[in-house]
């Protein structure tokens, strides 16, 4: 073996690089135990205790000293199904913004052409603005947009000569503007949410906006949060010198009235938590009293102190006041600063009704949104001064025209430049004139962003921002600034959600599943190949060692389909192994020693292993690239399940054969029992090739006659709706009941009864209701609504859980229906080119599509026939789409070994008949053949039977395309390759 010490360097450095990761795993659940021990079922007092530890250093590895955050941030990432939470898809309403663009225009021709747009966008893949300009022209040939977007805020950008096109390259500049202001507010309030590991993304080209949130228990809270309109404010400031004297006062009068102030801030607490709409809930609720008790690390007598000066300055104690290292006040409009675990705490004392009595009746706190220290430990509280009759701010950010980042004239500093509206110059000038010296405040949904201080009068309504920014700080201020124009938020057009208890159950059923089915191929392997069986199953190992310590180090999230997608991989990674030992064997039989029969068993395998790996990798990146969410993770793991597999068994296993073999010790690939299994086989596999032809077009037909009357199950992925999975107390529940209860809630605008679709999902006491009930309603209440009326329709049937639910508007259904049209389109058309470069004739790449096709046909008509007659799923969804696209690359798997062997026969007997050759192929070929489908069918049967109901569809769509998989690498792509290709070897001949 050449490169072997490179090899074994390599291995060694990857399992230390992929242990190092996993560590951080290690790690975490380690602390996270402690927790759960500390709190004794309290998940507040859980939550405070992991808060109090989220900055100190808990890891050290001698180079580096990790706190529990950044150890958070490396450990293997649960998605939603396995731990419960919510799963959103925002789109800001882009119909919302042309509309505020034309300053809400009434011209008939214009909101003609913005309804017509919307009707084109249910059946279209084009956005909104090109549907719009599309639609005007169709209205009205001869309209000019410019009539109508020429307003003062767009008179830089359009003049009364502009044409529609240039008209509607500023529109879109403006939308795709809105919509990167709209995400950068979703992520500040996601930051301040509090949950742990958030994810948000745009999802680009489409304007939408993807935001997963793990462990929410409150959705409703989170629907508010999300689709709410941003409230940018600018507020006048008062000075620190102003308010320390107070904030010392406050501190003196809870000293004196410690006890009675604990009592008032635990009801406070309840009531804080019970306020959804406050944003102040968003932040932490640490006690100090509870983190000294629960403080094991450090001494008594350093405990004592710090409870003595908790109890003589409570206020302090959680809010450092803004003073110099001379105890005098600092400048400017901070008046403390706190840990962010604190904050809570001191709102609380700051709610107090006889706190409020201490302060003047115009002063309102605001934290900063950022931390301003380097460790991101410590916010600021700045004091903000009321100056209206109303309460409101000076002046509302819709004031502000334009905002952007520029660098200063004579030091190159980023700064940032402000436009406002005539409207906004006049309240602008008014307002900086008033505080010359003083800071004003840009506020954001209650955060306080930035506090310039004010040096002069600013007329005109333009302004410069400047300080201590770098550019990516002035770019964000820039977009709050903006934030002031955005006219709508987002709404939500796709939601999942996953109860704990579910996420519970799919992490103890994926990990039952796992365990069985890798001790079925374990054992397996043992049986069949002896010792060499021992040594696939070491690199089996080390290949799921390596799986998961590149999952922790590329941060990928692990899906119950990733479960699913690994435990395949432990089903197909055999593969290999079963590819070079068959050789292996097959030279021994020639007569080879043993170590020149390894040496030209892993040479010839080569060919068959990479192609076959080849043409997987190949469907798992299509379904990473046009996959979301599940099926991404499931892509993710097979992908790298695919790569890891490759290096363990072709590397790996031949280093502990070199090893054993230099040590002059024998090695066996086979025993009594599987010595003679499918040798001197002679099937006449192509002599039967028409009767096996006739049973596939039977099959066929009957199952597009299915198609045909029966159709298919559509699943909400691809019609739109809502989905929930409910769990009743009561031992069975009557379907027909439960959907006529429900439909006398469920009544459309025009009293129709909108009757729901109810399945047994599971256990007799576990329905999934699909409805459409509002699903086209874009009012925010609209969820809510929903949800009531579930409620009302199910209270009659006893106590229940909704389990999960999932909502899909009708926009993005038909977005994800066409996407998997192109995923699966797509993945044929890579495939069919790489097996031509591979083979160079087109005939192979002809047999092997055409046993795709006889393939994807089959499993869609089993689908079609057995759904409604089955005792479990056979929904047409995403998950459908990512098991269909895996068939696509398990097929040609078994196909392109077959094609190897093929192609290697016609090299070395070139005068053999060809009917003859191709049957001696196939039959060399059927023990890797029977191996490897009986060992992924049964691992994927152990997941269908106890990895749980919600990935129970998708392990049979697996199941059965493993089967007419197999079936049609023998019976359907062979024959075909060998039908066309006869007439132009006969013709060379």
């Amino acid at each position: 073996m050449q490169n072997k010490s490179f090899v074994s360097l390599f291995a060694i450095v990857f399992a230390i690089v992929c242990l190092y990761q996993l560590s951080f795993t290690s790690i975490v659940k380690g602390i996270e135990e402690d927790a759960v021990e500390y709190s004794n079922g309290d998940e507040i007092k859980e939550k405070r205790y992991l808060d109090s530890i989220a900055t100190e250093p808990v890891y050290n590895i001698g180079l580096k000293n990790y706190t529990y955050n950044e150890c958070k941030i490396r450990e293997i990432n649960l998605g939603l199904d396995l731990k419960g939470g919510m799963n959103v898809t925002l789109e800001v309403s882009v119909v919302d913004v042309i509309r505020a663009m034309s300053n809400y225009n009434s011209d008939e021709t214009f909101n003609s052409a913005i309804k017509l747009a919307q009707e084109k966008q249910r059946d279209s893949q084009d956005n909104f603005v090109t549907l719009f300009g599309q639609s005007f022209s169709e209205v009205n040939p001869d309209g000019k947009l410019a009539s109508i977007f020429y307003t003062p805020e767009l008179k830089d950008k359009i003049n009364s000569n502009s044409t529609n096109e240039e008209v509607l390259g500023v529109i879109g500049l403006e939308v795709e503007d809105a919509i990167s202001r709209s995400f950068n507010i979703l992520r500040s309030r996601i930051d301040r949410f509090g949950v742990t590991q958030p994810n948000i993304q745009r999802l680009e080209g489409s304007g939408r906006i993807l935001v997963e949130l793990p462990g929410v228990k409150d959705p409703e809270r989170v629907r508010k949060l999300l689709q709410g309109t941003a409230q940018l404010e600018f507020w006048e400031t008062y000075e620190n010198t102003e308010v320390i004297g107070l904030i010392d006062q406050i501190n003196t009068f809870l000293k004196s009235t410690v006890e009675e102030v604990e009592e008032v801030a635990t009801e406070n607490t309840e009531l804080t938590e019970e306020a959804d709409d406050s944003s102040e809930d968003m932040i932490s609720d640490l006690s100090i009293d509870e983190l000294s008790e629960g403080s094991e690390v450090t001494s008594d007598s350093t405990a004592l102190s710090a409870e003595q000066f908790s109890r003589e300055n409570p206020l302090y104690a959680v809010l450092y006041p803004n003073i110099s290292q001379t105890n005098q006040p600092n400048g400017g409009p901070v008046c403390g600063i706190s840990d962010i675990k604190d904050t809570a705490k001191v709102n609380e004392f700051l709610r107090m009704d006889e706190v409020k009595d201490i302060l003047p009746r115009d002063i309102k706190f605001s934290w900063t949104v950022k931390p301003y220290d380097p460790e991101g430990k410590f916010v600021q509280l700045v004091a903000l001064r009321v100056t209206s009759r109303d309460g409101n701010a000076a002046m509302e950010g819709d004031v502000v025209t334009d905002a952007r980042t520029d660098f200063g004239q004579f030091n190159g500093v980023p700064e940032v430049s402000m436009t406002m509206s005539a409207e906004g110059s006049r309240q602008w000038k008014r307002l900086t004139a008033d505080n010359i010296g003083k800071s004003i405040a840009i506020v954001l949904d209650d955060y306080v962003y930035s506090f310039p201080t004010v040096q002069a009068e600013i007329s005109g309504g333009r302004s410069q921002i400047t300080g201590n920014f770098t550019i990516n700080e002035a770019n964000d201020l820039s977009n709050i600034l903006k934030s002031g124009k955005l006219p709508a938020p987002a709404r939500i057009i796709e939601e999942a959600i996953v109860g704990p208890s579910l996420g519970k159950e799919a992490i103890d059923s994926g990990l039952k599943s796992f365990i069985i089915a890798l001790a079925l191929v374990l054992v397996y392997m043992m049986f069949y190949y002896s010792f060499a069986g021992l040594v696939s199953n070491i690199a089996l190992l080390a290949n799921l060692f390596f799986v998961f310590g590149v999952l922790s180090s590329i941060g990928a999230v692990l899906t119950l389909p990733g479960i699913a997608g690994i435990v395949l991989t432990i089903g197909m990674s055999v593969d290999a192994n079963v590819l070079i030992y068959e050789r292996i064997r097959e030279e021994l039989l020639n007569g080879k020693g043993l170590k020149l029969a390894v040496a030209d068993g892993y040479k010839n395998a080569y060919s068959s292993i990479i192609d076959a790996n080849v043409t997987t990798l190949l469907t798992g990146i299509v379904l990473y690239v046009f996959g979301s969410g599940p099926i991404k993770g499931f892509a993710t793991t097979l992908v790298i399940g695919i790569l890891t597999s490759l290096f363990s068994a072709i590397f790996i296993t031949r280093l502990v054969f070199y090893w054993r073999l230099s040590k002059k010790e024998s090695v066996s690939f086979d025993n009594k029992i599987t010595r003679g299994a499918f040798k001197n086989t002679a099937i006449d596999f192509i002599g039967k090739r028409k009767v096996f032809y006739t049973i596939s077009s039977i099959l066929i037909l009957i199952g597009i006659g299915s198609l045909v009357t029966k159709k298919l199950n559509y699943g909400v992925d691809f019609k739109g709706g809502r989905t929930f999975v409910v769990r009743f107390d009561a031992a069975a529940i009557e379907n027909e009941e439960l959907r006529s209860s429900l439909a006398n809630y469920f009544v459309n605008e025009d009293g129709l009864k909108m009757f729901p679709e109810v399945k047994t999902f599971g256990d007799e006491n576990q329905v999934k209701i699909t409805t459409k009930y509002l699903i086209e309603s874009t009012e925010l209440t609209a969820d809510d609504l929903v949800l009531t009326q579930l409620d009302a329709g199910l209270a009659q049937f006893g106590s229940y859980e909704v389990m999960s639910s999932q909502k899909v508007g009708p926009t993005i259904a038909d977005d994800i229906k066409v996407s998997a049209l192109w995923s699966i389109i797509f993945s044929l058309f890579i495939i069919f080119l790489y097996i031509l470069l591979r083979f160079r004739k087109w005939q192979f790449s002809l047999g092997a599509v055409a046993a795709v096709f006889h393939d994807v046909l089959i499993v869609l008509s089993i689908f079609s026939i057995f759904y409604g007659i089955l005792p479990f799923s056979l929904e047409i969804d995403q998950a459908f789409i990512a098991a269909l696209l895996t068939i696509i690359g398990y097929s040609l798997n078994d196909t392109v070994v077959v094609f190897d062997r093929i192609r290697e026969h016609m090299a070395l007997y070139k005068k053999k008949e060809f009917n003859s050759l191709v049957n001696n192929a196939l039959n060399s070929t059927l023990s890797r053949t029977v191996n490897t489908s009986l060992t992924t069918f049964f691992v994927l049967l152990v997941i269908f039977l106890f990895g749980g109901e919600v990935i129970r569809g998708f392990m049979f769509a697996l199941m059965v395309g493993v089967v007419v998989g197999t079936y049609s690498s023998l019976f359907v792509a062979s024959p075909i390759m060998l039908d066309t290709i006869k007439k132009s070897i006969a013709e060379k001949k």
